[in-house]
């Protein structure tokens, strides 16, 4: 059990990319799941596939990872979890942050679901900054 589990999400991806490993295996939730279908509409991941084992009660999640096919370079150079249990941070629609001027994106917990920060614009709404992806 862990205190922050989507920090252990991000921390996992984070590790499986310094490793250079292909696919990255985590314990799903429902939020887990909605951060990885961002990632991949978004183009930092290659896919994600939902695999319940026999023997676990829990769901799995195979992320498979993004990397260039000549430099070997991942497509996610940076996570940053922002909003923390002991610390949260919210952003209004006027006030939502920009990454690197628009390059990256900031996943969002909104009333209206988990969306990055341009389509939380769009829609007008704030919510909790999760983590940035660059």
């Amino acid at each position: 059990m862990t205190t922050d589990p989507i920090a252990d999400y991000l921390t996992r991806i984070r590790n499986a990319i310094s490793a250079k490993h292909r696919v990255v295996e985590i314990p799903a939730s429902k939020t887990k799941t909605k951060l990885t279908e961002v990632l991949q509409e978004k183009g930092y991941i290659r896919g994600y596939k939902l695999v319940s084992k026999p023997d676990s009660v829990q769901p799995i999640i195979k992320i498979a990872l993004k990397y260039d096919a000549f430099t070997k370079q991942s497509a996610i150079v940076h996570l940053k979890r922002v909003s923390k249990p002991g610390l949260r941070k919210y952003s209004t629609a006027a006030a939502m942050p920009t990454v690197i001027n628009g390059l990256g994106i900031a996943i969002l917990s909104t009333s209206k679901g988990i969306m990055t920060d341009k389509e939380a614009r769009k829609v007008h709404v704030g919510g909790e900054v999760l983590c940035y992806v660059y």
